[in-house]
């Protein structure tokens, strides 16, 4: 059982803290053992009767956690506690994995646990994040980053991405699919999509829905850009600007990502063979499939279905 901590601090937010503890903190029985989640810190002992979780006065937990989650700062320009600093740098050194929501990037960086590496935090305050610690890499264009072991995120909603990217990577795209249902928010949204700073999250409606159920309904088939326009009743060009807007990356591109996540989802949930699943998710050959899915994933289909066979 992998422990979860969540470190609050004075001007911790409530809306991060929040998300941890609904993914991380709620055990509702998806997967065979779910995390052992702590709140520690200061108004911990509210915060956790409020949310019926574990909860310490004092940073003690993080000495053995195995992720240590920071939430965003009211302030950015505050310094962070002492305290909180301290903890983190020992959790980093002895190889816990830490994660940072939205502008607890801030944090991080000042206990020098993101110089020279690349990370992210909302949009409108990554130009202060990356004047303040010259050393990090700031990225204000995605999502969130995954710079194993650490990981950060931009804005409220990307913190349930990262959150959810969390699961997936811990349990599998099946079990992380089937929480993001239950919580009603989308299954999987990668971290190099845009953070959308001049046009918004889609909203139910948008003008392709109806071609990306479309879509995902038959990927066993050699979809082109041209064929999803003419079913949205738009012009090709028409067509990638909106996925642009809407996902944040082009049509074939968001194509191949839903090849992936049905493979992953097939490898975990099924019995077919790598070549039946090539056909099913229109990667054609077993070959093509396992190129495209070590390079995303990281790992061969094989290997990724011996560790998170659903049984």
């Amino acid at each position: 059982m992998r422990s979860v901590v969540l470190a609050l601090y004075e001007g911790a937010m409530l809306f991060e803290a929040a998300t941890a503890i609904e993914v991380f903190g709620v055990d509702r029985e998806l997967a065979r053992r779910w995390y052992e989640f702590t709140v520690c810190g200061p108004r911990a002992a509210w915060l956790g009767e409020l949310a019926h979780v574990s909860t310490s006065a004092g940073y003690g937990p993080i000495r053995d956690a195995h992720t240590v989650i920071v939430p965003s700062c009211h302030d950015v320009d505050a310094e962070p506690p002492a305290a909180v600093v301290a903890v983190l740098r020992a959790a980093h050194a002895r190889g816990a994995r830490i994660m940072s929501l939205c502008t607890g990037a801030f944090v991080l960086a000042a206990a020098g646990l993101l110089d020279g590496r690349r990370a992210t935090t909302h949009w409108a305050h990554a130009e202060q994040l990356a004047g303040r610690y010259p050393r990090v890499e700031v990225d204000a264009t995605v999502l969130y980053v995954d710079e194993e072991p650490i990981l950060t995120s931009a804005g409220k909603a990307a913190c349930m991405d990262l959150c959810l990217h969390v699961v997936r990577t811990d349990h599998g795209a099946a079990v992380a699919n089937a929480l993001a249902r239950t919580l009603v928010v989308p299954p999987h949204r990668s971290g190099g999509q845009a953070q959308f700073i001049t046009a918004p999250s889609p909203v139910a409606g948008n003008p392709l829905e109806t071609v990306m159920r479309w879509a995902i309904e038959h990927l066993d088939r050699p979809l082109t850009v041209r064929e999803l326009a003419a079913r949205a009743s738009m012009s090709t060009r028409n067509l990638a600007r909106h996925f642009v807007a809407t996902t944040g990356t082009t049509p074939l591109r968001w194509l191949h990502n839903q090849r992936l996540a049905l493979a992953q989802e097939l490898l975990e949930t099924t019995d077919a063979g790598i070549d039946q699943i090539a056909e099913r998710t229109g990667m054609g050959t077993a070959a093509t499939l396992r190129r495209h899915f070590n390079r995303v994933v990281g790992v061969a289909p094989d290997h990724y279905r011996r560790t998170f066979r659903t049984r």
